[in-house]
């Protein structure tokens, strides 16, 4: 967390950085729906992601400042050995499909696994994701069989939520990484929490008993 400057109009409020990382196979378009939220644009020429790279956006959730921090991975095997340098530290894992390719849906069961092992986030089992089926342009009219997988699966994982979006269009995508910076910033929010350790409660104790026994025998002895 940082504090605004001293000139900002909203200085002295927090802004948390969340840190957001997008997962899927190669060709669903990650990279898209990161320029398309950060930048308001779309690309038609396709460019495959070497390794990892990221964007930035301040936004306003639920009246906290936030930057959201977005890495773009790469989808292609080769690349996936590099993801615990780019894992670690994460508030939130998008996870996004292709709506015309039933098969890149199938693969987020192991995108899924692969981020919790090399993440190795403290709860895994609480850890929050947030799919996308992309594409929704080029597949309007997606079967009720493929509907049902979605939904059957993302209720098994922890009730995830499924938006349909459109880098192309803009369909949903405001809407979808508005819902994954607040997952994010209750993610950031419970690591935040902190604890005293069971020691130091036991030297406040040994210290309470201390003063209430009185000084040890010869304490006041100057010799």
């Amino acid at each position: 967390m940082t504090m605004q400057g001293a000139g900002h109009p909203n200085a002295g409020r927090k802004k948390v950085l969340l840190k957001v990382i997008i997962l899927g196979d190669s060709g669903v378009g990650k990279t898209s729906l990161m320029n398309q939220y950060v930048n308001k644009k779309f690309s038609n020429q396709y460019k495959a992601t070497i390794g990892a790279d990221f964007l930035t956006k301040d936004v306003i959730i639920d009246e906290k400042f936030v930057t959201m921090q977005i890495w773009d991975t790469a989808g292609q095997e080769r690349f996936q050995s590099l993801g615990v340098a780019f894992y670690r530290g994460a508030d939130c894992c998008v996870l996004v499909h292709d709506l015309t390719q039933f098969k890149s849906f199938e693969h987020l069961e192991s995108w899924r696994e692969e981020f919790l092992v090399q993440a190795a986030p403290k709860n895994a089992e609480n850890f929050p994701f947030v799919v996308l089926g992309n594409k929704s342009d080029l597949n309007p009219h997606v079967t009720k069989n493929h509907l049902k997988s979605y939904k059957d699966w993302c209720q098994q994982k922890g009730e995830i939520p499924h938006y349909m979006t459109s880098a192309r269009e803009a369909t949903n995508v405001e809407e979808a990484f508005r819902e994954i910076a607040r997952k994010a910033l209750q993610q950031e929010a419970a690591e935040s929490i902190s604890y005293v350790p069971d020691n130091t409660l036991i030297n406040l104790n040994q210290h309470e008993h201390q003063r209430m026994a009185g000084p040890p025998p010869g304490a006041d002895c100057a010799c």
